[in-house]
Protein backbone atom coordinates (compact mmCIF):
# COMPACT_ATOMS: atom_id res chain seq x y z
CA UNK A 1 0.00 0.00 0.00
CA UNK A 2 1.40 3.38 -0.99
CA UNK A 3 1.97 6.25 1.39
CA UNK A 4 -0.91 8.13 -0.25
CA UNK A 5 -3.29 5.20 0.23
CA UNK A 6 -2.28 4.85 3.88
CA UNK A 7 -3.01 8.52 4.42
CA UNK A 8 -6.47 8.16 2.86
CA UNK A 9 -7.16 5.14 5.06
CA UNK A 10 -6.23 7.07 8.21
CA UNK A 11 -8.46 9.97 7.16
CA UNK A 12 -11.38 7.61 6.51
CA UNK A 13 -10.89 5.92 9.90
CA UNK A 14 -10.79 9.30 11.62
CA UNK A 15 -14.02 10.37 9.92
CA UNK A 16 -15.69 7.13 11.01
CA UNK A 17 -14.77 7.86 14.62
CA UNK A 18 -16.13 11.39 14.35
CA UNK A 19 -19.39 10.36 12.75
CA UNK A 20 -22.36 10.07 15.16
CA UNK A 21 -23.48 6.52 15.92
CA UNK A 22 -26.34 5.19 13.87
CA UNK A 23 -29.66 5.86 15.59
CA UNK A 24 -31.19 2.66 16.88
CA UNK A 25 -34.93 2.16 16.70
CA UNK A 26 -37.02 1.97 19.85
CA UNK A 27 -37.47 -1.50 21.27
CA UNK A 28 -41.14 -1.81 22.14
CA UNK A 29 -41.77 -5.43 22.91
CA UNK A 30 -45.36 -6.58 23.20
CA UNK A 31 -46.60 -4.21 25.91
CA UNK A 32 -49.85 -2.30 25.34
CA UNK A 33 -48.73 0.91 27.06
CA UNK A 34 -45.49 2.84 27.54
CA UNK A 35 -44.08 5.95 29.21
CA UNK A 36 -41.74 8.18 27.20
CA UNK A 37 -38.42 8.99 28.94
CA UNK A 38 -36.64 11.53 26.73
CA UNK A 39 -33.49 11.70 28.85
CA UNK A 40 -32.88 8.03 28.03
CA UNK A 41 -34.51 8.17 24.59
CA UNK A 42 -36.60 5.17 25.57
CA UNK A 43 -40.14 3.92 26.00
CA UNK A 44 -40.62 2.02 29.24
CA UNK A 45 -43.41 -0.59 29.16
CA UNK A 46 -46.23 -0.33 31.70
CA UNK A 47 -46.99 -3.75 33.15
CA UNK A 48 -50.46 -2.85 34.40
CA UNK A 49 -52.35 0.23 33.24
CA UNK A 50 -54.40 2.00 35.90
CA UNK A 51 -57.81 1.99 34.22
CA UNK A 52 -61.40 0.87 34.65
CA UNK A 53 -63.65 -1.02 32.28
CA UNK A 54 -65.30 1.27 29.77
CA UNK A 55 -68.74 -0.10 30.71
CA UNK A 56 -68.34 1.41 34.19
CA UNK A 57 -68.15 4.97 32.85
CA UNK A 58 -71.45 6.73 33.53
CA UNK A 59 -72.81 10.10 32.45
CA UNK A 60 -70.41 10.43 29.52
CA UNK A 61 -72.19 8.30 26.91
CA UNK A 62 -71.82 10.78 24.06
CA UNK A 63 -68.16 11.46 24.82
CA UNK A 64 -67.49 7.73 25.18
CA UNK A 65 -69.08 6.86 21.84
CA UNK A 66 -67.20 9.60 19.99
CA UNK A 67 -63.88 8.71 21.57
CA UNK A 68 -64.22 5.00 20.87
CA UNK A 69 -65.28 5.62 17.27
CA UNK A 70 -62.38 8.00 16.62
CA UNK A 71 -59.94 5.54 18.19
CA UNK A 72 -61.40 2.61 16.26
CA UNK A 73 -61.01 4.44 12.94
CA UNK A 74 -57.43 5.31 13.76
CA UNK A 75 -56.61 1.73 14.77
CA UNK A 76 -57.94 0.52 11.42
CA UNK A 77 -55.75 2.94 9.48
CA UNK A 78 -58.59 5.32 8.63
CA UNK A 79 -58.49 9.11 9.06
CA UNK A 80 -58.91 10.19 12.70
CA UNK A 81 -58.59 13.40 14.68
CA UNK A 82 -56.38 14.51 17.51
CA UNK A 83 -58.64 14.79 20.55
CA UNK A 84 -58.86 17.30 23.39
CA UNK A 85 -60.90 16.23 26.41
CA UNK A 86 -61.56 19.30 28.53
CA UNK A 87 -63.74 20.24 31.47
CA UNK A 88 -64.43 19.63 35.13
CA UNK A 89 -61.87 17.97 37.38
CA UNK A 90 -62.42 14.28 38.06
CA UNK A 91 -65.10 13.94 35.38
CA UNK A 92 -63.47 10.93 33.72
CA UNK A 93 -61.35 12.50 30.98
CA UNK A 94 -58.18 10.46 31.45
CA UNK A 95 -60.21 7.38 32.42
CA UNK A 96 -62.01 7.54 29.09
CA UNK A 97 -58.76 7.76 27.11
CA UNK A 98 -57.32 4.69 28.82
CA UNK A 99 -60.56 2.72 28.68
CA UNK A 100 -61.17 3.54 25.01
CA UNK A 101 -57.65 2.42 24.18
CA UNK A 102 -58.14 -0.89 26.00
CA UNK A 103 -61.49 -1.56 24.31
CA UNK A 104 -60.24 -0.83 20.78
CA UNK A 105 -56.89 -2.52 21.30
CA UNK A 106 -58.72 -5.74 22.15
CA UNK A 107 -60.55 -5.49 18.83
CA UNK A 108 -57.39 -5.08 16.73
CA UNK A 109 -55.27 -7.78 18.33
CA UNK A 110 -52.99 -5.64 20.47
CA UNK A 111 -51.46 -3.52 17.70
CA UNK A 112 -52.58 -0.20 19.22
CA UNK A 113 -50.14 1.19 21.79
CA UNK A 114 -50.76 3.94 24.33
CA UNK A 115 -47.78 6.20 25.09
CA UNK A 116 -47.92 8.59 28.02
CA UNK A 117 -46.07 11.85 27.45
CA UNK A 118 -45.52 14.14 30.42
CA UNK A 119 -46.36 17.79 29.92
CA UNK A 120 -42.79 18.92 30.65
CA UNK A 121 -41.53 16.63 27.88
CA UNK A 122 -43.57 18.33 25.13
CA UNK A 123 -40.42 19.93 23.60
CA UNK A 124 -39.05 16.42 22.95
CA UNK A 125 -42.14 15.37 21.03
CA UNK A 126 -40.53 15.79 17.58
CA UNK A 127 -37.79 13.36 18.60
CA UNK A 128 -40.33 10.78 19.73
CA UNK A 129 -42.26 11.12 16.48
CA UNK A 130 -39.06 10.52 14.52
CA UNK A 131 -38.75 7.16 16.28
CA UNK A 132 -42.39 6.20 15.83
CA UNK A 133 -42.57 7.20 12.17
CA UNK A 134 -40.46 4.19 11.14
CA UNK A 135 -42.50 1.57 13.03
CA UNK A 136 -44.89 -0.01 10.55
CA UNK A 137 -46.55 -2.84 12.48
CA UNK A 138 -48.11 -0.75 15.28
CA UNK A 139 -50.13 2.42 15.72
CA UNK A 140 -49.74 4.85 18.61
CA UNK A 141 -51.91 7.07 20.77
CA UNK A 142 -49.77 9.76 22.39
CA UNK A 143 -51.48 10.75 25.62
CA UNK A 144 -50.73 13.87 27.67
CA UNK A 145 -52.77 14.21 30.84
CA UNK A 146 -53.60 17.61 32.37
CA UNK A 147 -52.09 19.62 29.52
CA UNK A 148 -51.94 23.38 30.02
CA UNK A 149 -49.55 26.28 29.54
CA UNK A 150 -48.82 29.25 31.78
CA UNK A 151 -46.94 32.53 31.69
CA UNK A 152 -44.18 32.76 29.13
CA UNK A 153 -44.20 29.03 28.46
CA UNK A 154 -43.29 28.61 24.79
CA UNK A 155 -43.66 24.82 24.65
CA UNK A 156 -47.11 25.24 23.12
CA UNK A 157 -45.44 26.42 19.90
CA UNK A 158 -43.62 23.09 19.60
CA UNK A 159 -46.88 21.24 20.09
CA UNK A 160 -48.66 23.35 17.47
CA UNK A 161 -46.01 22.59 14.86
CA UNK A 162 -46.13 18.87 15.57
CA UNK A 163 -49.92 18.54 15.57
CA UNK A 164 -50.46 20.42 12.32
CA UNK A 165 -48.41 22.68 10.13
CA UNK A 166 -44.91 21.25 10.57
CA UNK A 167 -42.92 20.43 7.47
CA UNK A 168 -43.10 16.68 8.16
CA UNK A 169 -46.55 16.67 9.71
CA UNK A 170 -47.95 14.11 12.10
CA UNK A 171 -47.03 10.52 11.16
CA UNK A 172 -49.93 8.45 9.84
CA UNK A 173 -49.44 5.93 12.64
CA UNK A 174 -49.72 8.51 15.46
CA UNK A 175 -52.66 10.39 16.99
CA UNK A 176 -52.49 12.80 19.94
CA UNK A 177 -54.98 12.77 22.85
CA UNK A 178 -54.81 15.33 25.65
CA UNK A 179 -56.88 16.18 28.70
CA UNK A 180 -57.13 19.61 30.26
CA UNK A 181 -59.28 21.56 32.69
CA UNK A 182 -59.08 24.45 30.23
CA UNK A 183 -60.82 24.54 26.90
CA UNK A 184 -58.09 26.63 25.27
CA UNK A 185 -55.24 25.08 27.31
CA UNK A 186 -54.31 28.48 28.75
CA UNK A 187 -55.70 30.45 31.70
CA UNK A 188 -58.06 33.33 30.97
CA UNK A 189 -55.76 35.89 32.59
CA UNK A 190 -52.94 34.84 30.26
CA UNK A 191 -55.17 35.35 27.22
CA UNK A 192 -56.46 38.69 28.58
CA UNK A 193 -52.90 39.85 29.23
CA UNK A 194 -52.00 39.13 25.62
CA UNK A 195 -55.03 41.14 24.51
CA UNK A 196 -54.11 44.17 26.63
CA UNK A 197 -50.38 44.35 25.85
CA UNK A 198 -50.16 43.34 22.19
CA UNK A 199 -49.85 45.82 19.32
CA UNK A 200 -52.60 43.90 17.55
CA UNK A 201 -54.69 42.32 20.38
CA UNK A 202 -56.82 40.10 18.16
CA UNK A 203 -53.78 38.55 16.48
CA UNK A 204 -52.05 37.91 19.81
CA UNK A 205 -55.06 36.11 21.24
CA UNK A 206 -55.51 34.18 18.02
CA UNK A 207 -51.92 32.95 18.33
CA UNK A 208 -52.54 31.67 21.85
CA UNK A 209 -55.90 29.97 21.40
CA UNK A 210 -55.10 28.48 18.00
CA UNK A 211 -53.37 25.59 19.72
CA UNK A 212 -56.71 24.07 20.70
CA UNK A 213 -57.79 24.37 17.06
CA UNK A 214 -55.21 21.72 16.21
CA UNK A 215 -57.47 19.20 17.93
CA UNK A 216 -60.20 18.15 15.52
CA UNK A 217 -62.23 16.41 18.23
CA UNK A 218 -63.28 18.41 21.29
CA UNK A 219 -65.05 16.56 24.08
CA UNK A 220 -66.44 18.58 27.00
CA UNK A 221 -66.93 17.12 30.49
CA UNK A 222 -69.13 18.73 33.12
CA UNK A 223 -70.20 18.07 36.69
CA UNK A 224 -72.88 15.38 36.90
CA UNK A 225 -76.22 15.44 38.71
CA UNK A 226 -76.99 13.33 41.76
CA UNK A 227 -78.86 10.62 39.85
CA UNK A 228 -75.96 10.04 37.47
CA UNK A 229 -73.53 10.03 40.37
CA UNK A 230 -75.55 7.38 42.20
CA UNK A 231 -75.63 5.32 39.01
CA UNK A 232 -71.83 5.39 39.04
CA UNK A 233 -71.83 4.06 42.59
CA UNK A 234 -74.34 1.35 41.72
CA UNK A 235 -72.27 0.24 38.72
CA UNK A 236 -69.16 -0.05 40.86
CA UNK A 237 -70.99 -1.94 43.63
CA UNK A 238 -72.33 -4.44 41.08
CA UNK A 239 -69.05 -4.79 39.17
CA UNK A 240 -66.99 -5.51 42.29
CA UNK A 241 -69.77 -7.57 43.93
CA UNK A 242 -69.71 -5.58 47.15
CA UNK A 243 -71.95 -7.27 49.75
CA UNK A 244 -74.25 -4.32 50.50
CA UNK A 245 -77.76 -3.36 49.44
CA UNK A 246 -78.70 -0.12 47.70
CA UNK A 247 -80.80 0.86 50.72
CA UNK A 248 -77.60 0.76 52.78
CA UNK A 249 -75.06 2.38 50.44
CA UNK A 250 -77.33 5.07 48.96
CA UNK A 251 -77.58 7.36 52.06
CA UNK A 252 -73.87 6.78 52.71
CA UNK A 253 -73.06 7.89 49.16
CA UNK A 254 -75.20 11.03 49.44
CA UNK A 255 -73.52 11.96 52.71
CA UNK A 256 -70.11 11.38 51.11
CA UNK A 257 -70.74 13.75 48.21
CA UNK A 258 -72.19 16.41 50.55
CA UNK A 259 -69.07 16.36 52.70
CA UNK A 260 -66.83 16.49 49.63
CA UNK A 261 -68.82 19.30 48.05
CA UNK A 262 -68.73 17.79 44.56
CA UNK A 263 -69.98 14.95 42.40
CA UNK A 264 -67.65 13.36 39.87
CA UNK A 265 -66.30 10.03 38.74
CA UNK A 266 -63.22 10.57 40.89
CA UNK A 267 -65.30 11.23 44.00
CA UNK A 268 -67.40 8.14 43.20
CA UNK A 269 -64.29 5.98 43.00
CA UNK A 270 -62.99 7.40 46.28
CA UNK A 271 -66.30 6.50 47.93
CA UNK A 272 -66.11 2.96 46.52
CA UNK A 273 -62.60 2.56 47.93
CA UNK A 274 -63.86 3.68 51.32
CA UNK A 275 -66.89 1.39 51.11
CA UNK A 276 -64.88 -1.63 50.00
CA UNK A 277 -62.40 -1.03 52.81
CA UNK A 278 -65.18 -0.96 55.39
CA UNK A 279 -66.60 -4.18 53.99
CA UNK A 280 -63.19 -5.85 53.90
CA UNK A 281 -63.56 -6.50 50.18
CA UNK A 282 -60.55 -6.05 47.84
CA UNK A 283 -61.14 -4.21 44.56
CA UNK A 284 -59.70 -6.59 42.00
Amino acid sequence: MSKFEKTLTRIADALDRLAPPKREGLKLGKADAFVWHPEEDSLDPVKKVNRIDIDLLRGVDLQRDQMVENTRRFAKGLPANNALLWGARGAGKSSLVKSAHAAVNAEVGGTLALIELHREDIPTLPRLLTHLRDIEDRRFILFCDDLSFDGQDAAYKSLKAVLEGGIEGRPDNVVFYATSNRRHLMPRDMIENERSTAVNPSEAVEEKVSLSDRFGLWLGFHSCDQQTWLEMIGAYVEAYKLPISEEEWRPMAIEWTVTRGSRSGRVAWQFIQELAGRLGKPLS
